[in-house]
């Protein structure tokens, strides 16, 4: 039986994910997508892919069945969506894996996260919960992705790399073997990390280098 699911957040995230599902299905029937969730003041575009905007989080309490899972781009943005979502309902979260994304052995995937077609994982990973591991990216042996990390298109994460909670990892950008990325910390479109990036930091360029320190915290706002 087809499990109902949701979409939080209509954009080209959301529709990014719609595409994973139908993808999913077409190789396994899995889930009755019945359309999406938005925020209040987004309730006024009445469709997105074809399917009908629902409502707000008031339609997650009233349909605690349905699975939902947080299509939006950015790690502190999807991190303040899902702890409202906490607040109120009891949801379950699922993992969305594209068929034609490619995991090696023992790779652990916490509920929420989403990894889309050509992503590939070699072996001994960990995905935290509500991760975004977008086209093209790949991740090797031993990494550690905290809860809300972020990759973007074609990034690549190497041997042995640890990405702290909330971290976001921009569109091409590298982390070679052994680097630690801080909490919340973003790392440019392009960049080279070469060695440890302290939290809450924004570094670009090759080899990266910060240009940006936010407050603890930061991600609340």
């Amino acid at each position: 039986m087809e499990k109902r699911i949701v979409i939080f957040g209509a954009g080209g995230a959301g529709r990014e994910v719609l595409q994973v599902i139908r993808d999913i299905n077409a190789v396994r029937p899995t889930w009755s997508c019945e359309g999406f969730i938005v925020d209040s003041e987004f309730q006024g575009v009445p469709s997105a892919g074809g399917l009908p905007v629902l409502g707000n989080i008031d339609w997650l309490a009233a349909n605690p069945d349905a699975h939902v899972v947080v299509a939006v781009g950015a790690s502190a943005a999807r991190w303040r969506v899902v702890q409202r979502i906490r607040e109120r309902c009891t949801n379950p979260f699922p993992v969305l894996i594209h068929p034609r994304a490619w995991l090696g052995t023992n790779i652990q995937v916490g509920d929420g996260s989403v990894i889309c077609a050509g992503a590939m994982l070699t072996t001994d990973i960990q995905v935290g919960e509500h991760v975004h591991v977008n086209i093209a990216s790949s991740i090797a042996h031993d990494a550690v992705l905290g809860d809300f990390a972020t990759l973007y298109a074609g990034v690549h994460v190497t041997g042995n790399v640890h990405l702290h909670d909330g971290v976001e990892a921009g569109t091409g950008s590298v982390v070679i073997p052994r680097c630690v990325v801080g909490h919340w910390a973003i790392i440019g479109a392009g960049a080279v990390v070469t060695g440890e990036v302290t939290e809450n930091c924004t570094v670009v360029g090759a080899p990266a280098r910060a240009v940006k320190q936010r407050p603890e915290g930061w991600q609340r706002a």
